[in-house]
């Protein structure tokens, strides 16, 4: 599953987005990948490993509602019934 979110474009600013995929890797783990940045700038990317998809999903979750809250809007999701299932 993956989500972009992003903020307002301001006045002579590009605006930020911040991106959040979950994919299980070839042993059954769970991976989060997390990239931020300004659009046209440079970005930022940290992964996670997780062992449960539980606990992936969680973390995922959190990350998603983190951002919500700083002001960014969801404009796309993939594999995914509701952005706040």
């Amino acid at each position: 599953m993956r989500i972009l979110l992003q903020t307002q474009p301001q006045a002579a600013e590009a605006p930020r987005y911040y991106q959040i995929q979950l994919q299980q890797d070839l042993l059954g783990g769970w991976t989060l990948t997390r990239e931020w940045g300004q659009q046209g700038g440079r970005a930022s990317l940290k992964r996670e490993v997780f062992l449960e998809r539980d606990d992936a999903l969680a973390a995922f979750e959190h990350a998603r509602d983190t951002q919500i809250k700083r002001g960014f809007r969801l404009m796309f999701s993939q594999g995914i019934d509701s952005p706040y299932s």
